[in-house]
């Protein structure tokens, strides 16, 4: 189990940098179609691997009979996709401005409340 973390942590690393080099060194003005999409996957890719770690990491704390670390690791990768979903879903709606606190809000419960729902 130790080698996927492993894996899953240097993804994380990895979408980390090209989100920095995105937002460094890439210009939306002079390249907006180069930009814009690719800002978008590695912001999905940074918050879904580093979601996945965190909610593993939450996850292993809690001890559940009949749950092994597979298990753990799974509802944690759907956690961590939901998350970097909701995320960009969010970011959408702020690029189309149609985003206010509470269409946030709601966002994130419905994705919350999928997830429960999945758990169940």
């Amino acid at each position: 189990m130790t080698s996927i973390l492993a894996r899953i942590a240097v993804a994380a690393v990895l979408s980390l940098t090209s989100l920095l080099v995105i937002l460094f060194r890439v210009s939306p003005l002079s390249a907006p179609a180069l930009a814009v999409p690719f800002f978008f996957l590695t912001i999905f890719l940074a918050i879904s691997s580093f979601g996945t770690l965190f909610c593993y990491a939450v996850w292993s704390r809690i001890s559940m009979e009949g749950m092994d670390s597979g298990r753990k690791l799974s509802i944690s990768l759907r956690e961590g996709l939901l998350m970097g979903g909701a995320t960009i879903l969010l970011l959408l709606f702020l690029l189309l401005e149609i985003l206010t606190w509470w269409i946030g809000l709601l966002i994130y419960l419905i994705f919350f409340l999928i997830e429960m729902a999945l758990l169940s």
